[in-house]
């Protein structure tokens, strides 16, 4: 049988149902973690993913024996123990130099990953680009080009899209947005493929915007690169379930609610509730026995008539 954790406390109470399922699921959280052995440019990149992400990351600085493509055990752990449904685990051996696995989970069990190997000549962290930053919490505007992307069946750059999208939107409970809070953009773009064994080269690369007068109403928008600077090569992918994936894409009727039968409002908001019984029998109710509906012998003439003598003699009270 499951074990069921019973909480010991109201602290432990509100844990629990912080991780209990949703209508509306609170945004996702991201986990960075490295593995034994990770290179400088590896820790590099996982601590500029980790500011993008903020404040809705978490990043592990000592060193994870994980292996995510043999045993996913770990992962699913970290996961669970921190309430993190998005992993980026960053690794370096020398079969795989600067290696870095994005993973998700659904029902605290992996639901897909891939393994992305960074170049290390082209990238640069956020510290070497020079200028402002955008401001922590903001929602991101997100820009995916090249024909790998647009693929009707799904592989390995559709699950690289799903995945950037869900590691960057940040806070999307909220329909609405401010255009002040629209500052930067994420750009994924990708090579066009040049053989069938070959596989196109991804860009990543973050934008600022820079809204400068044209002398009209509208202003002129112009761009400035702000880092960090990516380009990855896509290695090892595990595809989802077909009936987990199917689970996991379904969303909930908003705004709709199911009419209940015999439950109705009166004026005040107060809900009122017809309920139907069946014919009762009441001879047999035991109802509290008072001084007042106790039966008299004069109601009981209906078996026997009371002769009243007016000539009979008048008991004396002593």
């Amino acid at each position: 049988m499951l074990r069921q954790i019973q909480p010991k406390n109201a602290r432990s109470k509100r844990a629990l149902e912080k991780k209990a399922p949703k209508v509306v699921e609170n945004p996702k959280t991201a986990l960075f973690l490295r593995g034994t052995s990770a290179s400088q440019i590896v820790q590099d990149a996982l601590t500029d993913l980790h500011t993008l992400r903020t404040p809705l990351s978490k990043k592990f600085t000592k060193k994870n024996d994980v292996k995510p493509f043999e045993d996913a055990a770990s992962l699913e752990f970290f996961s669970d123990k921190n309430d993190a449904s998005i992993l980026v685990f960053g690794s370096s051996t020398k079969k795989r130099p600067h290696t870095l696995t994005f993973a998700r989970t659904y029902a605290k069990k992996i639901l897909d990953m891939l393994e992305l190997s960074l170049d290390p000549e082209s990238f640069r962290r956020v510290s070497q680009f020079k200028g402002r930053k955008f401001a922590v919490g903001l929602r991101p505007m997100m820009v995916f080009s090249g024909t790998p992307f647009e693929s009707p069946i799904s592989n390995e750059y559709t699950m690289l899209k799903s995945i950037f999208i869900d590691l960057f939107k940040g806070d999307a409970t909220s329909d609405k947005i401010d255009v002040e809070g629209l500052q930067y953009i994420v750009s994924v773009a990708a090579d066009e493929p040049v053989g069938d064994d070959a596989k196109p080269v991804v860009h990543l690369r973050i934008y600022l915007l820079e809204t400068k007068r044209s002398g009209q109403k509208v202003p002129r928008i112009e761009l400035e690169e702000m880092g960090p600077r990516m380009d990855f090569r896509v290695g090892r992918s595990q595809q989802p379930d077909e009936g987990v994936w199917k689970e996991a894409l379904k969303t909930p009727k908003a705004g709709v609610e199911k009419t209940k039968k015999n439950v109705s409002t009166d004026i005040m908001g107060d809900k009122m509730g017809k309920i139907h019984l069946g014919r009762q029998d009441l001879s047999e109710l035991q109802t509290r026995k008072m001084k007042g509906l106790k039966r008299n012998r004069a109601m009981e003439g209906d078996e026997q008539d009371v002769v009243v003598d007016d000539d009979a003699p008048k008991r004396q009270k002593n």
